[in-house]
């Protein structure tokens, strides 16, 4: 089990640079070398404790030699801190500085959180926000019950677009010709699962127009279940997406789509008038 965690993970949080070009780009004002390093920065997940030349370079496709002078570039300019003892690296105070300073900003993040955490200890589940980087949709913010087990997923950790209740809502949601290019992206990057995982979303959409929530039982991972909203609430925000579940032994299908959903779907609307207000 714990093996096919990490590399529904390692899925999850897949971003070579050919997944970051767009067939729209104009190859002549886009910076290489710019999405490189950035592309070093984002392969660090939430558990990471460090990582090494090599490890980066499997991550980003890209050749060690090259890793290795993006990670003397990030580490001297803050982004990146090195470990001398293990030559190994971790996200340094730069890095920091930046997701502070876009978490702040986040006004639906601190709208939310206090309704997230009251749905939280109604239903006994975990309750998180998120925002779509790439082919994941990283959790912004996470409230969790008191009375009940949780999965062990925190701010900054990533989960997987095509096959989680909050990646299906995120997509439900999109404008069809977006929907389609990550359609595609997602089923270059899974292979011989990509006819199984486009199918998983095609039913989310359904699910959204029949039950206003997309949902994920036991798709990502056996043991867990989950349903989601999308959040398009306009005004320069980017669209984001709530999810509510927690362990499949704890909150079956029936408990999170009969108890759960319409307290998600009231909360969600809440959100868009109050970001609209």
């Amino acid at each position: 089990m714990d093996a096919r965690r990490r590399a529904a993970g390692r899925r999850a949080a897949q971003g070579p640079l050919e997944a970051v070009r767009a067939p729209d780009v104009d190859q002549r004002q886009f910076v290489t070398a710019l999405a490189r390093g950035l592309e070093v920065l984002a392969c660090f997940r939430s558990r990471d404790r460090a990582l090494g030349n090599q490890d980066i370079a499997a991550r980003c496709s890209l050749p060690k030699s090259t890793v290795s002078r993006l990670t003397y570039t990030l580490t001297r300019l803050g982004y990146l801190s090195h470990d001398e003892e293990s030559g190994k690296y971790r996200l340094g105070s730069a890095t920091l500085a930046l997701g502070s300073s876009v978490l702040a900003r986040m006004d639906m993040r601190q709208l939310a959180r206090p309704w997230m955490q009251q749905l939280a200890d109604a239903t006994g589940t975990m309750v998180s926000l998120g925002l779509r980087d790439r082919l994941s949709m990283i959790y912004v913010e996470n409230c969790r019950s008191s009375s009940a087990l949780t999965l062990s997923l925190d701010v900054g950790s990533r989960i997987p677009l095509g096959s989680t209740a909050m990646g299906r809502a995120w997509l439900a949601a999109a404008p069809e010709d977006e929907r389609e290019l990550l359609l595609r992206e997602l089923a270059a990057q899974e292979g011989e699962q990509g006819p199984a995982l486009r199918a998983g979303i095609e039913r989310a959409l359904r699910e959204v127009r029949e039950l206003g929530c997309a949902c994920s039982f036991g798709d990502w991972q056996p043991d867990v279940n989950a349903i989601a909203v999308a959040v398009d609430a306009g005004r320069g925000m980017p669209r984001m997406a709530i999810n509510c579940g927690g362990p499949a032994f704890q909150l079956s299908p029936e408990f999170l789509l009969g108890q759960a959903r319409p307290r998600l779907l009231e909360l969600a609307e809440r959100l868009r008038l109050a970001v609209q207000a």
